[in-house]
């Protein structure tokens, strides 16, 4: 019994020393977590239950990550050079001061820290055999470097010939440097990244758990999806590498994606992103370089490169005055739709003013958690008359807005918390009435091939759908 009587004995330190962790956790919860309601959620959370909310808040509680913008500024404290190199080159192309440019663009480059651009070419990618042979056909062209990172990458058809027209470029010279998210791309096989290295490829996992404090780190995740080619051509969209977003995986079936290629300067802010991460991926520099590029056509594009380093909730911010700024239609496709109070009500309002607000989600779930929680919100919109169709041709995944005839948005932001908050993210926004016009038809098509929900009322649906949307809302900030 002795042995018992001493662990007994020990008791009252584990508890006095749990409580205090409680405390100091949820000092870093006011610290560190954005909202308000958050913070003191987790605050009490920590200090009533710290023994299950303290393990449970550095997985999944923090929304502020520190050490990566810390990172950044220390590169560019100490390498001012590259920077300022980068940012004369941009600024020869930012889009004129005059009449053109619109209050919403204004406000856009203000949300977003970064400056809309001229002389692009743009060309939407619809699924995934166009954008998969745009992308490889860029990559076969390359001479000097590439720059690919996907969320997910995985070791299937998809994934092999991929690899393929990597070594193939390496062996030719070419310098690739691979980034994936270890969470997104946990079942890639060690294999297939030694085939990588072996054939001189520099692969990388971007690994959030790096640096002081991040080892429990696990709720930030890069989502972003970016290809760069030479410097000079850019992929960016929803579509990530692996069999079912050809639509050929049985249990998906036709998979609804869209990808954005550009040519042109805007790519030198794409390249941009990819640097920072990489930088913090592995503490080196990407190779690569910043030469001007080629005026390619005449479109003004901003990218918007967002995610918990922010100092401001920069993706929440232009995603708000996107929908604030919608006079006559605001179309907005998006797999998920889990909304937090501001764009819940940002909607509401869009339609009150007579907005003609389409949302366009997938009738056929592949996350049963983030149906349930859209299921909570759909009559939270529908009830004021925005106008919600369900895509009844295969899985809809890809991530689109249309605000009036002004701009239009190609990315890798979902309507979720995770997307606006929680992850890395990148949205290429375009205005162009042109490309505008483009995207309109393809949405066009898109509700064509869609039934439209008309449920103002949680109650109308099954029991057993309506206890899980309350239940699924609960997590909505982590979903």
């Amino acid at each position: 019994m002795a042995p018992f009587q001493e662990l007994i004995g020990f008791l009252p330190i584990v508890i006095a020393v749990t409580h205090v962790v409680g405390i100091l956790t949820a000092i870093d919860a006011l610290s560190l977590v954005r909202s308000s309601q958050g913070a003191i959620a987790w605050g009490l959370f920590v200090i009533v239950f710290p023994y299950l909310g303290v393990p449970l808040y550095w997985i999944f509680g923090r929304s502020r990550f520190k050490g990566y913008r810390e990172l950044m500024h220390s590169f560019t404290a100490n390498s001012a050079g590259v920077v300022e190199s980068y940012k004369a080159l941009v600024d020869h192309y930012i889009l004129p001061r005059d009449r053109e440019r619109s209050s919403l663009v204004e406000t856009l480059e203000r949300t977003s820290d970064h400056l809309f651009v001229s002389g692009n070419s743009t060309q939407l990618l619809i699924d995934g055999q166009a954008t998969f042979a745009s992308i490889f056909d860029s990559i076969s062209k390359a001479k000097r470097y590439i720059l690919i990172q996907f969320y997910i990458f995985r070791d299937d058809s998809l994934g092999q010939e991929l690899k393929r027209h990597l070594i193939a470029r390496a062996q030719a010279g070419v310098h690739v440097s691979f980034l994936y998210d270890e969470v997104g791309s946990d079942s890639l096989s060690e294999g297939y990244l030694a085939e990588l290295r072996q054939a001189g490829i520099t692969v990388a996992a971007f690994d959030t758990r790096r640096g002081r404090g991040n080892f429990f780190q696990l709720n930030f995740r890069n989502h972003r999806k970016v290809v760069v080619v030479d410097g000079i051509t850019g992929f960016v969209g929803g579509l990530n590498v692996g069999k079912e977003y050809l639509g050929e995986d049985r249990d998906y079936g036709p998979w609804r994606d869209t990808h954005l290629k550009i040519d042109g300067p805007a790519v030198l802010q794409i390249q941009r992103a990819f640097f920072s991460d990489w930088l913090w991926a592995t503490d080196t520099p990407p190779r690569l370089d910043w030469a001007t590029p080629l005026v390619a056509g005449n479109k003004a594009v901003l990218t918007v490169p967002s995610g918990p380093s922010d100092e401001k909730a920069r993706c929440l911010l232009t995603f708000l005055e996107m929908i604030n700024a919608a006079t006559k239609r605001l179309w907005i496709a998006t797999p998920y739709f889990v909304p937090d109070d501001s764009i819940l009500t940002a909607l509401q309002l869009a339609a009150l003013r007579g907005v003609d607000v389409r949302l366009l989600l997938p009738q056929k779930p592949d996350h049963i958690p983030l149906w349930l929680a859209a299921l909570f919100f759909i009559p939270e919109v529908c009830r004021y008359h925005v106008r919600v169709f369900s895509y009844t041709k295969g899985f809809m995944h890809q991530k689109a807005i249309l605000v009036d005839d002004e701009v239009a948005a190609i990315g890798t932001v979902n309507l979720d918390n995770r997307s606006l908050i929680l992850n890395f993210e990148i949205t290429m926004i375009v205005a162009d009435k042109e490309f505008n016009s483009q995207v309109a038809k393809m949405l066009e098509a898109d509700f064509a091939d869609s039934v439209e929900q008309n449920f103002t009322e949680l109650s109308s649906l099954p029991g057993w759908q309506q206890l899980g949307a309350r239940v699924a809302r609960l997590f909505a900030p982590i979903l």
